[in-house]
């Protein structure tokens, strides 16, 4: 496999984030760039930009809420678009597509608003969804990378006040255990393979918290994991802070893994 870099990035409303991803994409020409929460109507996707960077951009999406998109230098093989399991689509949360002998599965999982709520339920049941999915298009031993924002912080590093934070629906025994059940198909956090034990590494830094990036109050909810024998080829794994101090950012920040 030649050498391959993915990134990922919620971009919260594509539109008003367009003097961040283009720079960013000539300055690091990734090979996909997966993105979460577009809030853009098919119709109205920029889709020239990506063009005039040297990308092709498969998307799917609708006004104000979800949406999710991938940007690949090479034209992909074979796109899908959301859940097949005969339930909701949610085909402007779910992009799967093959490149050469590289699947790539981006996915904006449901927030779950609150742990009392028909929306977190969904969510849960969304992560089990997502599981089957994998299961019938894919092998553990195919080259599979999942990626995306997932809203769950797995681990107590991966947020930064875990007492405080614990029982939000991205943090808490629930969401855990449902995202388990997805990687126990068998993918690898490719972020702590490279990383592994180290705290203060997050993602996500909340809008509504003051200066939560000069602070360090993140999250860790956006990821890239893998089929095993793919994450033994990635060579780096890195969150890019830079993005989140631009003018105008988004509350979440870029995430990019390089494999070989």
């Amino acid at each position: 496999m030649e050498r391959f870099k993915l990134a990922t990035y919620n971009v919260n409303s594509i539109r008003s984030r367009l003097h961040i991803i283009i720079p960013w994409l000539v300055d690091h020409h990734p090979d996909v760039f997966c993105m979460q929460e577009t809030k853009v109507e098919d119709g109205k996707f920029p889709l020239q930009a990506f063009s005039d960077a040297g990308y092709h951009v498969a998307f799917r999406g609708s006004k104000q809420y979800n949406g999710v998109a991938i940007a690949s230098r090479k034209k992909p093989d074979h796109i899908e678009y959301g859940l097949d399991d005969g339930g909701p689509a949610d085909m402007d949360r779910l992009i799967a597509l093959k490149i050469g002998d590289t699947h790539i599965l981006n996915t904006y999982v449901p927030q779950g608003r609150d742990r009392e709520s028909e929306q977190f339920r969904y969510k849960l049941q969304w992560f089990d969804r997502l599981k089957t999915f994998i299961n019938q298009h894919w092998q553990s031993d195919d080259r599979l990378i999942w990626c995306g924002d997932l809203n769950v912080a797995p681990e107590t590093i991966d947020v930064y006040d875990p007492k405080r934070l614990l029982g939000h629906v991205c943090f808490n025994p629930d969401v855990w255990a449902a995202y388990a059940r997805v990687r126990e198909w068998g993918l690898a956090d490719v972020f702590r393979k490279h990383h592994p034990g180290e705290p203060q590494q997050y993602t996500f830094f909340d809008y509504r918290v003051p200066q939560t990036l000069e602070r360090g109050l993140g999250w860790r909810i956006d990821h890239i994991l893998a089929t095993k024998p793919l994450a033994e080829k990635s060579q780096s794994c890195s969150i890019d802070l830079e993005p989140r101090r631009a003018e105008k950012p988004s509350d979440h920040t870029i995430l990019i893994a390089e494999f070989h």
